[in-house]
């Protein structure tokens, strides 16, 4: 028995030999933030791939899915890529516009390939990032009959209804505008949670940071907390935050090329003076406009759910399907 367990290790599953599906390396400790999302998460996909039969106990069946969404540079795929880790599953991601293919069928039969592979990898998390342009709403593309939308849309909703078994795979979908996706993905039975994303507190910020710069070298002048709570980090996301690093150490690159003297030898590090600099170059990639309309979305979206009503989100065109008195 102690040979098989030590060959377990050596032989790499069929399914992953095609560089499909993989475990992420990336852990909670990497994203250092959103408590509250994590514990929602947890709940919708963690468990079921953990301890099924409590599900069965209670006669419940699994979840299928949850949806991610929110101003962009969040952690929205960090957070996919985390559970997938902690829970040990194999992790196939998704670009949206990547399935998309001008030939008759061949849209469709990539939607199924990737179920087909997920089902051969269970337990698996599918990871859909942009969902709003693969599975937009019918019915308003505009596509002059062609209807490759709609048609990867109805294979979407199909694999997702589970009129094959799902064999644990679940679904977990990223999108920076709900508004634009057609309301049957986001009804109980497919997406049956719906988590946003919020840009992160003023604590969030500096735990952010900290887990950033785990390996990065700073001065004896440099504080972290000090940084994340400064007025001008206000509306910063996680993005941005890896954006003010990064600027800061560009600063010290340029101050090396710069310096007349060249010295061997010298420890580069970043020190406070560089944030500054860093400061000056990095602005919020969310505007406070856009701000108040992910708050508003967040807001129609929760109503929708709890009234039980699919509701067109988007702003300033005309509704198509039932909507929501106010």
């Amino acid at each position: 028995m102690d040979d098989f367990l030590e060959a377990v290790p050596r032989v790499q599953p069929s399914g992953k030999r095609e560089g499909f599906a993989v475990v992420p390396d990336i852990t909670w400790d990497d994203i250092g933030a959103m408590d509250e999302i994590r514990q929602e998460i947890t709940m919708s996909v963690l468990e079921p791939i953990r301890n099924p039969e409590k599900f069965k106990m209670l006669g419940l069946s699994l979840p299928a899915g949850v949806l991610l969404y929110g101003p962009p540079g969040c952690g929205k795929t960090l957070l996919a890529k985390a559970v997938a880790n902690e829970s040990g599953a194999n992790f196939i991601s998704v670009k949206g516009p990547e399935l998309l293919d001008k030939y008759v069928g061949e849209s469709e039969r990539a939607v199924r390939l990737v179920f087909e592979r997920a089902r051969s990898s269970s337990p698996c998390i599918v990871f859909f990032d942009e969902l709003d342009s693969l599975c937009p709403k019918r019915g308003s593309s505009g596509e002059g009959g062609s209807g490759v939308s709609e048609r990867v849309v109805n294979q979407l909703l199909t694999e997702m209804d589970g009129l094959e078994s799902r064999r644990s795979v679940f679904v977990i979908a990223a999108t920076n505008r709900p508004e634009l996706i057609d309301p049957a993905m986001m009804r109980p039975g497919r997406l049956d949670k719906l988590l946003y994303v919020p840009l992160p507190s003023v604590d969030d910020r500096v735990s952010i940071l900290t887990a950033l710069s785990a390996k990065v070298k700073f001065g004896p002048d440099v504080v972290l907390d000090t940084i994340g709570r400064s007025e001008k980090a206000n509306g910063y996301s996680g993005a941005d935050c890896a954006a003010l690093l990064r600027e800061a150490g560009l600063a010290v690159l340029k101050e090396d090329l710069e310096r007349k003297e060249k010295r061997e030898g010298v420890d580069l590090c970043i020190e406070a003076r560089h944030f500054d600099y860093a400061f000056d170059h990095v602005m919020p990639s969310v505007s406070k406009k856009d701000q108040a309309r992910y708050d508003r979305i967040r807001h129609r979206m929760a109503r929708a759910r709890t009234r039980g009503t699919a509701s067109d989100l988007s702003e300033g065109t005309e509704q198509t399907g039932p909507t929501i008195s106010t």
